[in-house]
């Protein structure tokens, strides 16, 4: 087996301070595998072949996208169109029509949902009518297990209780919000609304309903955000009385609204490498020291409300059925993205067709790739989960990480360090890409990259 170990790329640096240098920086944030496209001609007959066999009886979940925000923040690569009543009724009449239909099939029918997710863009933006329905509609025509996660992503800005409630008589029974800060000074340089105080006083109130876990995003690494602010951030998020916390790290993407500010002197840079990864360790002893439970090497709950079942299930092993412009998922081994574009969205779903702008079929390594993607999301591989032998071959693969501090090895398991939960993903992609090197089919000529 070919591991790589001379490359840098894949086993790091070996430094005295691997939290810091083991790479240059994070590969991206989620990680993937390889996939081969489907012919743009055989994509409509290859997704109508999907959903009308019965599939594996894997994990499943939902992924419902309203693409549509009031502002973009400075560091979005997902912003797609601004927030208006009548463009969002019009969507809003093709999403449905695309659920329905979507709902009437074989494969939709075949085996329960264990997770919905409305996300976006701001999903928040949507009606309080248009919420409840759109939340009925799916527990009415789905098959959802008796304990389905059933989310509602969006921000705190214009979201009144009446929104809430609709939300709550729907179904949803859990909601995300992304804060990013409470900071009003690095909230506002993002182009975020709403001041900090007012975040905090709305999270506290919808908190105060004990209806449902409430969660919140905090982002590190942003323009202004020192560690002082980040260590205040971590403080009132305990304040806030949040049922569980994501920590994510700013992304460095080009072409993006903050990156164009910073060129223009209108910002300041954002946090380099090696200051995001004091953040992330000042959050994971923060945790600790407040008795945070930790579900993955990002995500901590503050009791046992909180399950973050879509998140370790999308970003990981589970089938994702895409509902939805922008949205993206896997059914039946055929992974799909949607057109972006509003009237090509609407357009496919008039002549009843998929909304697929692209679909690839699944790697071969797929079941390997989703059991790395998990466990390094989780923080710890065992040798079990892996097919027999393969933990073994990996071995010098495994102990140069080790010698380069990044994971620990002990009877048959490999657990990150704290610096191996920092770069989980670059060593999950880094892994991803040894076993499939290892593993190519000569006959999968075209490859491309599939997040």
């Amino acid at each position: 087996m070919n591991l790589e170990l001379d490359n840098l790329d894949i086993i790091g640096r070996h430094t005295p301070d691997p939290l810091r240098f083991a790479f240059e920086k994070k590969k991206g944030a989620h990680a993937g595998g390889v996939a081969k496209p489907v012919s743009p001609d055989l994509v409509q007959s290859t997704l109508t072949s999907a959903f009308s066999g019965s599939g594996e009886k894997t994990p499943r979940c939902l992924y419902i996208h309203i693409p549509f925000c009031r502002v973009r923040c400075t560091y979005c690569n997902f912003f797609q169109y601004a927030s208006s009543s009548q463009l969002i009724d019009r969507y809003f009449a093709a999403l449905k029509k695309e659920l329905l239909w979507k709902a009437s099939m074989p494969w939709s029918q075949d085996y329960p949902f264990q997770a919905v997710y409305i996300g976006g863009g701001t999903p928040t933006d949507l009606s309080a009518e248009q919420i409840k329905e759109l939340a009925q509609l799916v527990r009415r025509h789905f098959p959802l297990t008796p304990d389905c996660e059933f989310t509602l992503e969006g921000r705190i800005n214009r979201f009144d209780d009446q929104k809430f409630e609709s939300a709550l008589e729907g179904g949803i029974n859990r909601f995300s919000f992304g804060v990013q800060s409470f900071d009003t000074k690095v909230r506002r340089s993002a182009k975020r609304l709403n001041d900090g105080d007012e975040v905090l006083e709305r999270l506290q109130h919808f908190v105060s309903y004990n209806s449902a876990p409430i969660v919140i995003d905090l982002l590190y690494g942003l323009p202004h955000q020192t560690l002082d602010t980040w260590a205040n951030d971590l403080e009132l998020y305990l304040e806030s009385g949040a049922n569980g916390v994501d920590l994510y790290q700013l992304i460095e993407m080009q072409n993006l609204p903050m990156g164009r500010l910073v060129a223009q002197g209108k910002l300041p840079e954002p946090a380099n490498t090696q200051t995001k990864a004091s953040m992330f360790q000042m959050g994971v002893e923060f945790m600790a020291k407040h008795h945070q439970t930790r579900l993955s090497v990002n995500h901590w709950s503050s009791g046992n409300r909180e399950r973050s079942i879509y998140n370790s299930l999308a970003k990981t092993s589970a089938q994702v059925m895409p509902l939805g412009a922008g949205a993206g998922g896997t059914v039946n081994g055929i992974s799909s993205m949607q057109y972006r574009d509003m009237d090509k969205y609407i357009a496919a779903g008039e002549a009843n067709e998929f909304a697929a702008a692209m679909a690839f079929h699944r790697s071969p390594n797929a079941h390997i790739e989703s059991i790395i993607k998990a466990a390094f999301d989780r923080g710890v591989l065992s040798a079990n989960a892996l097919p027999k032998g393969m933990f073994e071959r990996l071995q010098p693969l495994f102990q140069a990480w080790k010698k380069n501090g990044l994971v620990e090895l002990s009877s048959g398991y490999l657990s990150l360090t704290l610096a191996g939960q920092f770069w989980s993903v670059t060593l999950a992609q880094n892994l991803i890409q040894v076993v499939s090197s290892n593993q190519a089919q000569p006959h999968n000529k075209k490859i491309t990259q599939a997040a």
